[in-house]
């Protein structure tokens, strides 16, 4: 079985956010499964020296875009049982940045195209093309455009995963041909046509073979309108097609007996180096020294569907346990003033780290006692995963992946890994987080099991890629 995945970014070469954690350990543990796996992405300007010394340049093609006739070259490494592939052209990923750029439609279009237009090029013709998102959601489209007169590829299946349907790719309608050189017929016929405009997402989720998303509470909730943005319609008419499969978390990289960031190691069996980890952020961050205070930490993107307004209302509340309590991250200009303003309030128990750093969060996570994750919305949640890794008991909003992940203590469950509120409430979490804190303080057995369980909870991504080989499978007759 070959898999090409196809992303617009990928851990450790270029990162924005979560899909790139995706698609740097998905298709390691493809490849540990037994699946011939590669990964396709652009050649952005980030993408470091130390990388590009590896890469081997393949050849070079052009890709024909509507008037446009672009050079397209081809780079590749080996690492980690993966061929990694690299799309190259500097007037599109010459930027200093992946996204947010006037263009990036066509950015995105020429990847797309240049993935179907590179197959002949690679060592081998896929069986499965999984796609990630609206960057790389004209790729099935174009595979069903080129198959007409290509007979080479009428039997590559598309899967098409949705990482966060919030982000659909939206243009006007005379993008298709304009911009995408496809048909006009793709957008008269409904297939690229949403509520008058073109909608890459809602194309790739009608022509893939199979459809994913980042976790089964997710998925269900897509059929919602008050999650779907729009698309619901779109979910209801492709739920036969439609999988969750939670994500995974790199269980080597994140692991607190050997992270080298952190300064000193610990294993569930022995928790002394998370004391001296707590201890060593309170003085770099200017915390008291109080090692049996609990320290809650959220380490997120400061924008409001992390349920950062409830945040905003409990904050007092928070405090008034007697926690200590760190932020860490960047966003909305409203919410890093909000945290500047409560550090001030409170010196030396509250600290607010507008910026982000990947070391930074590595040593919060090993420090932290609790984790706050009251999000409005969260397709699957990495952090929460990576918390329970470090031993830091979550608190979360029952949504997406969170309720998919954390099984709630609060009802007496035996193998609970920690604290779960279902309303959209501040005085609800308030009180979860109350009943966290009372556990740490009334009962140090019952609290150290909770975080044990957590600690040994299987997050890898073993178990997801086994999913993702089972779909592969179903859709091939394997």
């Amino acid at each position: 079985m070959k898999v090409l995945y196809v992303t617009s970014e990928a851990y450790p070469f270029c990162k924005t956010g979560g899909l790139a954690d995706v698609a740097g350990s998905l298709p390691p543990a493809l490849a540990r499964s037994g699946v011939e796996a590669a990964v396709i992405l652009p050649l952005y300007d980030r993408i470091g020296e130390q990388w590009r010394r590896q890469m081997t340049f393949r050849r070079y093609i052009y890709v024909d875009l509507g008037w446009r006739h672009e050079y397209c070259g081809l780079f590749s490494l080996e690492r980690q049982g993966v061929t990694w592939y690299f799309v190259d052209n500097e007037k599109y990923f010459r930027r200093g940045r992946l996204y947010g750029e006037f263009d990036d439609g066509e950015r995105f279009a020429f990847f797309s195209h240049a993935v179907i237009d590179l197959l002949p090029s690679l060592d081998w013709m896929p069986d499965v093309l999984h796609c990630n998102d609206w960057q790389t959601a004209l790729v099935p489209i174009y595979l069903k455009d080129v198959a007409t007169r290509w007979p080479e590829v009428r039997g590559i299946r598309t899967v098409f995963t949705i990482h966060n349907i919030e982000y659909q790719g939206r243009y006007g309608a005379d993008s298709v041909d304009q911009l995408f050189g496809l048909d006009r017929g793709w957008y008269d016929d409904g297939t690229l046509r949403m509520d008058g405009d073109v909608n890459l997402m809602k194309g790739a989720m009608l022509m893939a073979d199979a459809v994913t998303t980042v976790s089964p509470t997710y998925a269900a909730q897509l059929h919602d309108p008050r999650y779907a943005e729009g698309l619901e319609s779109v979910v209801d008419a492709i739920g036969w097609k439609m999988h969750g499969v939670v994500n995974g978390i790199d269980t080597v990289g994140y692991d607190p007996a050997s992270d080298p960031a952190l300064p000193a190691h610990y294993t569930p069996e022995d928790m002394g180096g998370k004391a001296v980890c707590k201890s060593s952020l309170q003085t770099a961050l200017g915390l008291h020294q109080e090692p049996d205070t609990p320290l809650i930490a959220m380490v997120t993107r400061l924008v409001g569907h992390k349920g950062l307004d409830l945040v905003q209302q409990a904050m007092d509340g928070i405090m008034a346990t007697g926690c200590q309590f760190v932020v860490l991250g960047t966003g909305d200009r409203q919410y890093e003033d909000f945290f500047r303003w409560k550090a001030g309030q409170y010196p030396g128990r509250l600290s607010a780290q507008i910026l982000y750093a990947e070391d930074l969060s590595r040593r919060v996570y090993g420090a932290a006692d609790l984790f706050l994750m009251p999000s409005k919305s969260e397709p699957c949640g990495l952090s929460q995963m990576i918390a329970m890794r470090y031993g830091a008991v979550p608190i979360v909003r029952q949504t997406g992946g969170l309720n998919d992940t954390v099984r709630s203590c609060q009802v007496g469950q035996p193998d609970g890994n920690g604290y779960v509120f279902a309303a959209y409430d501040a005085g609800a979490m308030l009180d979860t987080i109350g009943q966290a804190v009372g556990l740490y303080h009334g009962d140090a057995e019952g609290f150290r099991m909770v975080r044990r369980r957590g600690m040994e909870g299987d997050f890898s991504w073993d178990r997801s890629a086994g999913a993702y080989r089972n779909i592969y499978g179903k859709l091939l007759g394997r």
